[in-house]
């Protein structure tokens, strides 16, 4: 792979966000916006139940963590869709450009715009609402590369469908996190699930970053093995989107689907 052309993807899209500040506040907006509404439910909660339990880190500390994995994606995602809303995609692979320069450079735009979106979380939830992780330090780094590699999943294989189905099938896309999270337990323990959806959580890696997570707030060891299970599965499902992916663009090229692509339909 040539750095070169994977660097080209990606400063295309820094050109577009400093010629659109525009695209640059909902990378803050919206993350601003779950601090506070999340901050604050955790302050009430605090302020009328009488167990002594924190929901800060409970609560405030999901949302964060949720809101990672999902603005990991969404800059893999948003990268690729602005590619096609400026009909720009067929562009790209008129030249020597591959499909794993491709990839790799929307990966590394889903790195640079989730990392905005994760220290102004963790900048606010510190500052106004006394979330720290700090305390935790070098241990929370193998959770957040498990959310990481998920999302990268997440993202690599919404643009495969997207580029299967057409730009119209976006609307397929935006809720993906939001179907994900009840089997994840990103609020609640994986136990209290009904055994059907207990089945579809242990295929899926951020279940063990929460339950993991879970225990180390409530004082015990990070549970290294469960989360070990969870890394290998984020890493499988990357392997398995990238394919897929692949796939999908050689079935493109193969049947001239690409040529056909517009802002609304494959047809």
């Amino acid at each position: 792979m040539s750095p070169s052309r994977i660097g080209a993807v990606v400063l295309r899209q820094a050109y577009l966000m400093r010629s659109s500040p525009q695209r640059v506040i909902p990378l803050i907006g919206w993350v601003a916006v779950d601090m506070v509404l999340w901050g604050y439910i955790t302050r009430y909660l605090n302020s009328v139940s009488h167990s002594g339990f924190n929901f800060v880190p409970a609560l405030l500390g999901a949302v964060l963590l949720w809101d990672f994995l999902s603005r990991v994606m969404q800059g893999v995602t948003m990268a690729f869709f602005e590619d096609v809303w400026s009909r720009s995609f067929l562009n790209f692979f008129a030249g020597p450009l591959t499909v794993a320069e491709y990839l790799t450079g929307l990966v590394a735009t889903g790195i640079a715009t989730s990392l905005v979106g994760l220290l102004v979380m963790v900048t606010m939830a510190g500052g106004v609402f006394g979330l720290s992780f700090l305390g935790y330090g070098l241990a929370l780094v193998p959770f957040l590369l498990v959310l990481f590699l998920s999302g990268i999943a997440l993202g690599i294989a919404s643009v495969a469908i997207v580029l299967r189905l057409g730009p119209a099938s976006e609307w397929l896309i935006w809720p993906i996190p939001t179907l994900v999270s009840p089997f994840a337990g990103v609020f609640y323990p994986v136990s209290v699930l009904p055994a059907w959806m207990q089945a579809v959580s242990r295929i899926l890696p951020p279940s063990y970053v929460f339950e993991g997570l879970r225990a180390v707030t409530a004082g015990r060891p990070p549970p290294w093995g469960d989360l070990a299970m969870g890394a290998g599965l984020a890493v499988l499902y990357v392997i398995l989107a990238c394919f897929v992916f692949a796939h999908v663009h050689r079935y493109a090229i193969r049947t001239g689907l690409l040529a056909r692509y517009t802002a609304e339909s494959v047809s």
